[in-house]
């Protein structure tokens, strides 16, 4: 799918690289904090030792960065952004819309969820955007 990206994402990105020499595939951007889809295999890098990388770019930005790794298959995408929840298994279902049911270990559902659903919220809007996934729901 082809994702649009605004002014302000594109600024956000080239910063999230110079910063960290890590690709950024996508960036959302709200009041609050920055997620930046990072590129499949580079989220240590990313992340830097210590947090140190991904805390220079908080501290650029005066946000809070949240980190999600891109992935070869929409199931290992869904479970990717849900973390750090353990997600034992994806299935996609196709009927009148697309929806992905994640079952998340029963202590992480609300490390899934998130603080004010900040986490699915993430997680549903990265999967629309980049697979075409209607919805995520957790099992």
């Amino acid at each position: 799918m082809r994702v649009t990206l605004s002014d302000t994402a594109l600024r956000h990105i080239t910063l999230f690289e110079d910063i960290t020499g890590v690709d950024a595939v996508d960036c959302l951007v709200d009041d609050e904090r920055v997620v930046f889809l990072v590129a499949a295999g580079e989220m240590s890098d990313a992340i830097g030792p210590d947090g140190a990388t991904v805390e220079q770019v908080e501290g650029r930005l005066g946000k809070r960065v949240s980190l999600v790794e891109n992935a070869d298959t929409p199931e290992l995408f869904v479970a990717n952004a849900l973390a750090p929840a353990v997600v034992h298994n994806v299935t996609i279902s196709e009927n009148s819309s697309t929806v992905a049911y994640a079952e998340v270990d029963r202590a992480d559902t609300g490390i899934a969820i998130g603080q004010d659903g900040e986490t699915i919220e993430t997680a549903r809007r990265l999967a629309e955007r980049h697979l075409g996934i209607d919805d995520i729901e957790l099992a």
